[in-house]
């Protein structure tokens, strides 16, 4: 008797079931917004795909009347350039201060608990005191994404780096490698492949902050516009913006997964398909 587990779809089958999931979302929205518009021509909740396209194509295309800008790529590039600070911040320190805690005893036992509570901080909790300390520019909301995923990434290569086995370490400095030696040659290449899958998770959590500072405190930004025209229930404006910013994470977080597996094939050699 052949066994659910261990049927494997075709490389079209895949594409086939990963399509359909959308298709019937899709299907549900359009019969939901042409009930609602039978109901009342002048409903707003659930705008036709056409009335969203029309909207995204002016937002893309036409300057702004005020800043003579385009407004979809004036706010991606006001958020990507935040997001990436922000993530790239907090992959530097969650990478130095993970191999720390992982490799060297006084770290862990000094800043292991430390992180630990950090940790379980909620970062919106403190994102008053940050716009207090920081103010309201680009700094606040770069300090928000840092403090929002960085715990997360130091304990998560933390982790990895004390799942090492200690024979590789042993080995190491039997051959006579210094501890900066053995984290260059030893735990650094088993580090990177977890930090690029860890940085992939952090990408959701990442933007959300993003959004959360930008709603409160912007002039400019993806989060600023939709919590901008939300007060006229402008949804033709506000959907196609969240599947803008889904695509962008969507597109960031597979250049991550391309990135590693190119760099780090021996990484995924026994994963299952």
């Amino acid at each position: 008797m052949r066994r659910a587990m261990n049927i494997r779809p075709s490389p079209g089958g895949r594409l086939l079931l990963a399509i359909i999931p959308f298709v019937l979302l899709a299907l549900v929205y359009v019969l939901g917004s042409a009930e609602r518009r039978a109901v009342n021509p002048n409903d707003k909740l659930l705008p036709p795909f056409s009335e969203m396209a029309t909207t995204a194509t002016r937002m893309a295309t036409e300057p702004d009347k005020r800043t003579g800008e385009i407004t979809l790529v004036a706010d991606t590039a006001a958020s990507l350039q935040r997001l990436a600070l922000g993530l790239g911040l907090a992959t530097l320190i969650g990478l130095s201060l993970g191999v720390a805690i992982g490799i060297l005893p006084v770290a862990n036992a000094g800043g292991g608990p430390l992180v630990g509570v950090l940790s379980m901080i909620p970062p919106m909790a403190i994102l008053p005191i940050l716009f207090i300390v920081f103010g309201l520019g680009e700094v606040s909301k770069v300090v928000l994404i840092v403090i929002g995923i960085t715990p997360q990434i130091v304990r998560d290569i933390a982790m990895t780096v004390q799942a090492i086995p200690v024979e590789q370490l042993v080995k190491a400095q039997t051959l006579g490698a210094s501890t900066w030696q053995t984290v260059v040659r030893v735990v650094l290449p088993q580090a990177l492949p977890r930090l690029i899958e860890v940085v992939r998770l952090q990408i959701g959590p990442a933007f959300l902050f993003l959004i959360a500072a930008e709603a409160i405190a912007a002039d400019s930004g993806l989060g600023y516009r939709i919590f901008l025209v939300r007060r006229y229930l402008a949804m033709d404006v506000i959907l196609p913006y969240v599947a803008w910013i889904t695509l962008l994470a969507f597109i960031m977080d597979w250049a991550l997964a391309k990135l590693s597996r190119s760099a780090f094939p021996w990484a995924y050699a026994g994963e299952r398909r």
